[in-house]
């Protein structure tokens, strides 16, 4: 007689694996009667997420509650595990159940990775149990893949090392936070910032690739520049061209361009040369998290934690496979069940269209299936527990539609453009480039449209052009533009730079490896560190831009060239801790080594110190933001110096004014909104920083619209326009 005790991560999942069979739901467990998978019957679980975390300092030492620089470091000998106290009582039930003597094994039914390896194996620990113990290793929560689980568990010694990974990733991660955190906050203390500052192995090199790209927004110089444009007709034929010359089209002198177009008015004109390019598509590859994630950001602005939370849903429904994946392959044993899958989503009205499929099997093609790039999880997909995405939520709907159409688009042809440049020349002499594109097969485009399209999708058609054909300018005109900064991160971008940090580390072993492993974060955790830097107030998201805060960038400037700034740390500890994944590297050797780069970062933070040199208004303006947050009050962004005394601007309603109105009546306010267009926060900050907005596009003048600069004139002490272009 075997009767296991299976223990699922959460109650959703719990419900899921208990589905197949018969049973009865019972307080905090579910009771499962005999049946072919369990011949006696078996009782089934579950963890609330994590009912145990890492004890605090205080815990090991009553030293190390209070604060202080000579209590550094915090270096406990051994780590240990308490239950949460909220989640005592669902505690109690499995440790209760663990004790039933009728109860002979235990089946670890966590989700099929690290963390859901480490949830369950801590509590078993927790409850001293001694029962032997089996794994469930599944992707996918339909009854025939829970079945087909059931009677293929895995030994409890196949999959220990990776949760000796989980383990020694979450122990040297609280090392490194509590030391660094400390430290940095204290020494920042001393330069009156009354904050707390949060350090974190993965957090802090994201926070820094953001900080980076700011600066370099920041010390951006714009230049002034000049394009000449030409409309040419070829008996009948038109197109537009822009002068060049060595494949430079800008100019830096307004006085050329006009002598270059006052030269070609008019002028006979002939096709020099033509070139033609043919360009070939695959379709794209299957999603994992990742690019889910990066992909519904760009078409829907769902944040990276959102889109995982209805991935979440979409699997505990069955109709999705395991969401936290970081492949975008499948095996064969997969991609057997393709037919069946698609063969019910022909069925469905929205996709019949893509019906019959122009390849009826992708077995073959390893771009898709490739067993050798599979590793705990495959690429998500649907399953065959297909439904019609009109009959889920709205959200979920989006999801569940992006990941059907690429499976879809999978066995579609490849996408066929040509693409053509024509070069012109203007009376002998002025030389014209002329690009434009026509598709040759749609392919898997018919699929998957792209929402927003790049600047090549927006190159003209051009008409068919011959070699020696001459014709004349119709029209000439010079376009004045400036240089743009590049542009800050939106969230999906910041998933994709975490995945890709590696080329962030001069050292190019240290890229290999990162690139190897999984970058910043893991496919399960980068959602939650972006969210960990919105919470304590280091980044902002606005409109899916992500702009670092002040308190962000005053932690990263503390910090300076610091190891913890950079993404080379998580480069080697991805590598050993994916060795102690593989069997083939000491968790023991890890923690000490992961000890001895705390008490380095201690002495880099203290080295540091020595050549801080904060600007004074900088620390008032962060101190007085968290005195505000600390009572509760709504915190307003303080956008910049005022132009007519030493306050700040910030927003009061319907316009921006000064934090000296009370106290001198300082005058100087902006309107939010201006000749109908609303001026953001960032280009009041600019203007008040450098004297001038950025270009604001679709000011509004009774039937005209025109793009304008707001600008701060100094000797009239006013704000005025410079208006860029007028459009009816």
């Amino acid at each position: 007689m075997t009767i296991p005790l299976i223990i699922a991560e959460k109650p959703d999942q719990g419900m899921k694996l208990a589905a197949p069979f018969p049973h009865k739901k019972m307080k905090g467990y579910i009771k499962i009667s005999p049946n072919q998978t369990f011949p006696d019957g078996a009782y089934l679980t579950w963890a609330v997420g994590h009912l145990c975390e890492l004890i605090p300092p205080e815990e090991y030492n009553p030293k190390w509650k209070k604060w202080s620089l000579d209590t550094l470091p915090i270096l406990p000998e051994s780590f240990q595990y308490k239950v949460k106290k909220d989640k005592w009582n669902q505690f109690t039930i499995i440790k209760d159940l663990l004790k039933r003597s009728d109860i002979d094994e235990v089946i670890m039914a966590g989700d099929a990775e690290r963390e859901g390896e480490a949830i369950i194996r801590i509590i078993l620990k927790q409850c001293h149990n001694r029962k032997p113990a089996k794994r469930l290793w599944i992707s996918s929560l339909t009854e025939k893949a829970v079945v087909n689980g059931f009677h293929h568990l895995l030994s409890e010694e196949e999959t220990r090392a990776i949760y000796y990974e989980a383990m020694s990733r979450a122990c040297a991660d609280w090392l490194i936070g509590m030391n660094a955190s400390r430290v940095y906050t204290l020494l920042l203390q001393r330069k009156g910032i009354r904050d707390v500052f949060s350090t974190g192995r993965v957090q802090t090199p994201t926070l820094a690739l953001i900080v980076k790209r700011e600066k370099e927004i920041e010390n951006f110089k714009s230049e002034p520049f000049w394009e000449v444009k030409a409309i040419f007709l070829m008996t009948n034929k038109m197109y537009e061209g822009t002068w060049h010359i060595d494949s430079e089209t800008r100019l830096k002198e307004e006085k050329k361009a006009i002598a270059i177009a006052n030269f070609c008015k008019g002028k006979s004109a002939k096709i020099d040369e033509i070139e033609k390019e043919r360009k070939e598509f695959q379709p794209p590859l299957l999603f994992n998290l990742s690019s889910l994630q990066a992909t519904a950001n760009k078409l829907f602005k769902f944040s990276p934690k959102k889109t995982l939370d209805i991935a979440q849903k979409l699997y505990v429904k069955g109709i999705i496979s395991y969401p936290r994946s970081d492949s975008s392959y499948v095996t064969k044993e997969e991609a057997t069940l393709f037919p069946e899958i698609l063969n019910q989503i022909s069925c469905i009205e929205s996709y019949k269209e893509f019906f019959p499929l122009p390849n009826q099997s992708v077995m073959n093609n390893k771009r898709f299936v490739n067993e050798k790039k599979v590793t705990d999880h495959y690429a998500i997909i649907p399953t065959e527990q297909v439904v019609n995405p009109l009959t889920l939520e709205k959200d979920e709907e989006k999801i569940y539609d992006l990941i059907v159409r690429r499976l879809i688009a999978a066995h579609f042809e490849k996408s066929i453009f040509d693409y053509t440049t024509v070069h012109t020349i203007v009376d002998e002499r002025a030389t014209f480039i002329s690009k434009g594109k026509q598709m040759v097969q749609e392919g898997w485009r018919k699929v998957i449209y792209q929402m927003e399209e790049s600047k090549e999708d927006n190159e003209q058609v051009l008409p068919n052009l011959t070699k020696d054909e001459t014709g004349i300018v119709s029209k000439v005109m010079v376009k004045d533009g400036k240089t743009q900064p590049p542009k800050r991160y939106t969230e999906g971008q910041l998933i994709t730079l975490m995945k890709t940090a590696g080329k962030f580390i001069e050292d190019t072993q240290m890229q290999s490896i990162l690139r190897k492993t999984e970058g910043l974060g893991t496919e399960a955790t980068r959602a939650g560190i972006i969210s960990v830097l919105k919470d304590r107030k280091y980044i902002e998201v606005t409109k899916n831009v992500v702009y670092p805060t002040k308190k962000g960038i005053l932690l990263i400037d503390s910090i300076g060239n610091s190891i913890l700034a950079s993404p080379e740390m998580t480069a080697k500890w991805e590598q050993r801790l994916h060795e102690i994944g593989e069997g083939k590297a000491s968790p023991n050797v890890f923690l000490e080594q992961a000890k001895k780069l705390s008490v380095k970062l201690i002495d880099d933070a203290k080295i540091a110190e020595s050549k801080w040199a904060f600007p004074t208004n900088l620390l008032k303006e962060i101190s007085a933001n968290t005195i505000a947050g600390k009572k509760g009050k709504r915190v307003k962004a303080r956008l910049g110096q005022c132009k007519k005394c030493d306050g700040m601007l910030i927003e009061k309603g319907n316009f921006y004014g000064c934090t000296n109105y009370q106290k001198s009546k300082c005058d100087f306010t902006i309107s939010k909104k201006i000749l109908g267009k609303t001026i953001s926060q960032k280009n009041i900050s600019k203007l008040l920083k450098e004297g001038k907005t950025d270009l604001i596009k679709g000011f509004k003048k009774g039937e005209n619209t025109f793009d304008g600069y707001l600008e701060w004139n100094q000797e009239k002490q006013v704000i005025q326009f410079e208006s860029a272009s007028i459009k009816k």
